[in-house]
């Protein structure tokens, strides 16, 4: 279909061109009209005076809200103008019209706008979260790329649990049970004997009664693997991936995040090494700082606050007690109260933006834990084939996209992170 995208406007000024899009608002007096346009791109005003084109002005002012047009003009700089130029209408087609648009340019309430989140979307602020989504998930491709990692995906149907079974949704799988998958780590591990490094992206499901701004039913985990790496090996591939990504992003989504207001000074302000802080010395920062908070418990959303205060990156809080942690995370040598793990979190109350760590690679250590976590052993024969065949040292990591992106762009709740959220009390639409 001809016609040139917003984004790309500077390109053709002094040419006629053709934008495909909608009406998002009309502003203007009696005799000029600013016709503000999106095409998905961006937005851009088309310009039309009355006296220059009487009927095409007419015209133009029956033209509803998101009514979708196709607007062909000449191109000019100007910079109060939505990106910096606009078009001189010289012609519309009107490719469907629209009555009585519900998400009007006024406030709406969050249950109203959630309810019509297909419509919500449409709106500047919804986009360019949406843009900048899309950004995050293109640098962390380019990342693993430029690394050597083969994304090798993983199944989001599981015979069995990998982190417990208490947030598990489980389905009918034509007679057996079958759960949506949490995480695809353990299907990571098995490509990544295969593979050496490997990651996988998709959706993954928890059931967890949470009704808070951190939590979605269904998100998107960007989940690594590799072999022969430990656990500071692992921690030093998260801080660089997330460094590549916030640097992608103020790069190419610097209009995006002025759209959200966003201050970039706190993305920009992010340096390689992130600081490290062990689990008891978090501990020991909650207890000076007046928590109520004891060796072996973990950390709840206002604890994680507490610490990320404290510092203008993100966090590595390692080496957690043992038995908070899941079934396969390797013990430290020198202490095996605690493991070979870590939790990333990100700055400015945003909370863990990712989870990971060094794996049990022995067969004996791995069949104690499953029997200590009294997960049957026969579900996971396969994943034990994995210690008895060419096993080796290995660590990997999942990070919620969603979290990751909520910080990026400085949003409240995660439920605008995403297309279509699925919550506690929301499957619609």
């Amino acid at each position: 279909m001809d016609g040139v995208l917003i984004k790309n406007l500077s390109a053709h000024v002094g040419e006629e061109v053709t934008i495909n899009g909608w009406l998002y608002n009309r502003r203007g007096s009696g005799k000029i009209q600013f016709l503000i346009l999106r095409d998905g791109t961006g937005l851009t005003q088309g310009v039309l005076v009355k006296g220059e084109k009487p009927e095409l002005f007419d015209d133009a002012k029956k033209i509803s809200q998101e009514s979708s047009v196709r607007v062909t003009g000449v191109v000019e700089e100007n910079p109060k103008s939505p990106g910096g130029f606009e078009l001189q209408v010289n012609n519309i087609e009107v490719v469907s019209q629209t009555e009585d648009y519900p998400v009007t340019l006024k406030e709406h309430g969050v249950e109203f706008l959630a309810d019509r989140r297909h419509l919500w979307i449409r709106t500047p602020k919804q986009s360019a979260i949406l843009r900048i989504r899309s950004e995050v998930e293109m640098a962390a491709h380019e990342f693993f790329y430029q690394n050597d990692f083969i994304q090798a995906d993983a199944p989001i149907i599981t015979p069995n649990a990998c982190e417990g079974t208490t947030t598990l949704f489980e389905i009918d799988y034509h007679g057996d049970p079958a759960y949506l998958s949490q995480s695809g780590q353990l299907y990571n591990e098995a490509n990544a004997m295969a593979l050496g490094r490997v990651y996988c992206f998709g959706p993954v499901f928890r059931a967890e009664k949470s009704k808070t701004r951190r939590h979605l039913m269904e998100f998107w985990m960007i989940e690594a693997e590799a072999a022969y790496f430990n656990n500071e090996d692992n921690m030093k591939l998260q801080e660089e991936m997330v460094s590549h990504i916030i640097k992608r992003v103020l790069k190419n989504r610097s209009a995006e995040l002025e759209v959200l207001k966003r201050d970039t000074s706190k993305l920009e302000a992010v340096q390689l090494p992130f600081p490290r802080l062990s689990y008891t010395e978090a501990v020991e920062l909650l207890q000076k700082k007046g928590h109520e908070f004891n060796w072996g418990d973990d950390f709840g959303a206002p604890d994680e606050t507490v610490i990320s205060e404290e510092y203008n990156a993100p966090v590595f809080i390692h080496r957690f007690p043992t038995n908070i942690k899941a079934f396969y995370m390797k013990p430290d040598p020198d202490d095996e109260n605690v493991v070979l793990g870590a939790d990333l979190i990100a700055p400015e109350g945003y909370g863990e933006i990712i989870g990971g760590g060094q794996r049990i690679d022995e067969l004996e250590m791995l069949e104690q834990r499953l029997e200590e976590h009294q997960l049957p052993k026969e579900e996971f024969e396969w994943y034990l084939d994995l210690r008895r065949y060419g096993s080796v040292p290995h660590s990997g990591f999942g990070l919620g996209l969603e979290r990751l992106v909520a910080w990026i762009c400085g949003l409240e709740h995660v439920r605008e992170t995403i297309p279509f959220p699925r919550m506690l009390y929301r499957m619609h639409p």
